[in-house]
């Protein structure tokens, strides 16, 4: 054949993904390595309860009606989408989940087997996994991103990884850490993921809670009857609300009286403004005499400062 007519045939063949190579000695060890790798790339059913689930979760538990409302459609439709474990790393024939936790838990519910993709994942690329499955649903809420990416610093890995896994820069992992240190963890899962609360009004909320008595307040707020029956978004606004700043009350104006008696005039004083309002019916005329003394008590005042 013509080497012209071998090129052309070579570029229009399709592209085959090349097959692992594995070291000739051991025969039975690269068998088995060779069927660990095909067994890698597709989807097997498993136990569900041999699937465990990881050290850092990426999610807050949620509402009992919308999981049950998921695991009807799983039971009625059955599984669409397989979910991505590893071989446990510590316990022989176990795995671990990377993602897929709430079909997992929806199929159990149906008595069936989940469909799932086996991979050996190391720790990092487990958590990246996670990040990067739930970066292209981006339905994590806000709080489950902020506490995600703290328990995974606290955890030890680097910032470099988190923000890998969480599609964000640093100012953006920064502000999702400093949420999440500053709101107790127990407040944050009574709270639940509140999907339509956004960032700044957690941020406000770790700022109420450094107040003295706030997370007391707001532990207090979310036991009281009838609030853990309540949607996810409108417990954080009984808390947010239960520890908002007390208002000042308006400061009372104290009377000031002549040494005649005549209650002359009315001082009230607050932080910015002292005002001195006076009593036109009982002294007609000061008012009008302290207006036109203003100027030389002001430099009576100034004479004063200077001594």
């Amino acid at each position: 054949m013509p080497a012209g007519n071998s090129s052309e045939s070579a570029s229009n063949s399709p592209t085959v993904s090349p097959v692992p190579q594995f070291s000739p000695r051991g025969a039975i060890g690269a068998v088995s390595r060779s069927i660990e790798y095909l067994k890698a790339q597709s989807v097997v059913e498993l136990d569900p309860d041999l699937i465990d689930e990881p050290a850092i979760t990426d999610r807050l538990e949620e509402a009992t009606g919308r999981f049950d409302e998921f695991a009807a459609q799983i039971k009625e439709h059955g599984q669409q989408v397989p979910i991505l474990v590893r071989p446990h790393p510590t316990i022989e024939g176990r795995y671990q989940i990377a993602y897929g936790r709430r079909r997992r838990r929806a199929v159990k519910q149906a008595g069936r087997f989940v469909r799932a993709i086996v991979k050996p994942l190391t720790d990092e690329e487990l958590v990246l996994a996670q990040g990067q499955e739930n970066s292209a649903r981006a339905d994590l809420s806000f709080i489950e991103r902020a506490l995600y990416a703290a328990q995974l610093e606290a955890t030890g890995y680097s910032r470099d990884l988190i923000m890998a896994a969480l599609a964000v820069d640093k100012t953006g992992l920064s502000r999702l850490i400093a949420v999440a240190v500053h709101i107790p963890g127990d407040i944050i899962r009574a709270i639940g993921p509140a999907p339509k609360t956004g960032r700044d009004r957690w941020t406000e909320l770790a700022s109420r809670l450094e107040r003295k008595g706030s997370a007391d307040t707001a532990r207090a707020m979310l036991s009281a009857d009838g609030v853990t029956d309540l949607a996810s978004d409108d417990r954080f606004v009984k808390v947010f609300d239960a520890t908002a700043p007390k208002k000042a009350g308006a400061p009372r104006a104290k009377v000031w009286k002549a040494e005649d008696g005549t209650r002359a005039a009315r001082i009230k004083e607050d932080d910015r403004t002292l005002t001195l309002m006076i009593n036109k019916k009982a002294a007609p005329e000061f008012g009008d005499y302290l207006v036109a003394e203003l100027p030389e008590i002001y430099a009576a005042f100034k004479r004063h400062q200077g001594r």
